[in-house]
């Protein structure tokens, strides 16, 4: 009986550690984990985990040397290592500090340089360096103590390396955050071996004669990394917004409209292959972007739909940037999501300022919604919505040069007379207008739409192809139309109902 119980207790303890695959005939690929981790590191190790289990690697090398970085990155390198069936061994060369350490504690074996050290792990706020609040402190040291007993190690050692409050015999006392020297980690189970380099480290691990793949993330997982760098991620917000805004003021869909959606697309890959963009987040910013469509073409002006389009669409940007765990998000992630997000609100509100002061003083040449729309310089007849853009500089009122050449009626039936007492009508006779005859207007002349107007497009207009822009109504190709005002480069029409 004793016999047999010690067989079996010689065989448990050389078994492998949990979710190591034994395939000593296979490749070792290399992962390089070097410097701070931010979310591109999590899909390249988990791709290149994913590679090794297809190819029947014998191992995947993590080659450590960081001083940390961010909590959410490292959490989904933690899961990915826990859940691989390939043998994962760590080699700290020479520092795992903070999230590194937590990234080797989740690799099934743990494999150090003389001169190593790991630990110090207290997650700080990275915008003051400050300890972080308790409630995070509790649930780190929680992870790092789950991960430690997954693999087989001293939970209490790990939750040491985050929790100074935590008392480890002969190893640490209270007060003290523990960072482990290769000999410690040795001593206390947290180092399967030493070697001075990566050769020594095969050599040890019987894998000398196998494949060596070298790995480094992709272009895709670099632009991951640049993508959800706070300045870049706020910048992609703003350019893609102010894109999109000011091509629907244009009065159209083009390329300002397919530039800003690919900005914004862009914005939610790259944190969404980061793991932190749900569908939940995308359907918010699809809902922001409909609201601000419809206070553009339905009900244009500043109301209600903008407001909330702008402030339901940045909601979704917030929430891309936070975790799905919000149990381990920190102050610092939602600091860092806060500014972003209000950096970029500011920025769009700026930039609307510019453009609305920029439309209230100069008239644009390509018949922008929003002269059509809100009324800047229109007659006073016309009652547009956008009478707030007076705080811009716009005056409502026609200039005093054409105040005398009239105005239409309120039936639509205004005639203007000329200088030279010519009248400008559907029915005038004689050659096309010169830009003498033209002088100083054709307000109340009548056409028929070339093209359709949607709001611009081109008319006839006593025999003469001129650029008109409705007042953003949709007029058919073939129908009436009236000019009702003359800027000499902008004729603003209307149709004629009767």
């Amino acid at each position: 009986m004793a016999l047999a119980l010690a067989a079996a207790l010689a065989v448990l303890g050389g078994a492998p550690a949990p979710g190591a695959a034994q395939a000593d005939d296979g490749p070792v690929y290399i992962v390089d984990i070097s410097g701070t981790i931010d979310l591109g590191l999590a899909p390249y190790l988990d791709r290149v985990l994913g590679d090794a289990e297809d190819a029947g690697a014998a191992a995947v090398l993590v080659e450590i040397d960081t001083p940390g970085g961010r909590l959410d990155a490292v959490l989904e390198m933690r899961d990915a290592l826990l859940d691989s069936p390939v043998r994962t061994v760590a080699f700290v060369d020479p520092t795992a500090f903070s999230a590194g350490a937590l990234v080797a504690i989740a690799c099934t074996e743990i494999h150090m340089t003389p001169a190593g050290v790991m630990g110090a792990a207290t997650p700080v706020q990275g915008g003051t360096g400050e300890v972080a609040d308790e409630k995070t402190i509790s649930a780190v040291r929680s992870t790092f103590e789950a991960t430690a007993e997954q693999r087989g190690r001293d939970p209490q050692v790990a939750g040491a390396m985050v929790d100074p409050d935590v008392v480890v015999d002969g190893l640490v006392e209270r007060g003290e955050l523990l960072t482990l020297t290769t000999t410690q980690a040795v001593e206390f189970g947290y180092a399967d071996g030493v070697a001075s380099d990566r050769a020594a480290l095969l050599s040890e691990l019987g894998l000398t004669d196998s494949e060596q793949v070298d790995t480094s993330p992709s272009l895709a997982e670099r632009l991951v990394r640049l993508i959800t760098a706070p300045v870049v991620a706020s910048l992609l917000l703003t350019v893609g917004m102010l894109a999109l805004i000011a091509d629907l003021l244009s009065g159209g869909v083009g390329i300002g409209v397919a530039a800003g959606l690919g900005l914004l697309a862009l914005f939610f890959w790259g944190h969404m292959l980061a793991g932190l963009t749900g569908w939940e987040d995308v359907a918010l910013v699809v809902l922001g972007l409909a609201l601000i469509a419809v206070e553009v073409f339905v009900v244009p002006g500043f109301g209600v739909p903008g407001v909330l389009g702008l402030v339901t669409l940045l909601g979704g940007a917030f929430l891309a940037m936070i975790n799905r765990d919000l149990d381990l998000v920190t102050n610092d992630d939602l600091v860092r999501a806060a500014v972003t997000v209000g950096a970029t609100f500011v920025a769009i509100v700026l930039g609307l300022f510019a453009l609305l002061a920029l439309v209230s003083r100069r008239p644009s040449r390509s018949g922008l919604i929003l002269h059509a729309h809100l009324g800047v310089g229109e007659p006073a007849i016309e009652r547009a919505p956008g009478g707030w853009l007076r705080w811009f500089g716009a005056t409502g009122r026609l200039p005093a040069d054409r105040a005398t050449a009239g105005s239409p009626d309120d039936e639509g039936t205004a005639p203007a007379a000329d200088t030279t007492g010519a009248t400008k009508t559907a029915g005038s006779a004689g050659a096309p207008p010169t830009e003498t005859d033209r002088a100083p207007t054709l307000v109340g002349a009548t056409g028929t739409a070339l093209s359709d107007l949607r709001p611009s497009g081109v008319a006839d207009i006593a025999g003469e192809r001129i650029d008109v822009v409705t007042l953003g109504d949709y007029v058919r190709r073939g129908e009436r139309i009236e000019v009702i005002r003359d800027d000499r480069y902008r004729r603003v029409v209307r149709r004629i109902d009767h």
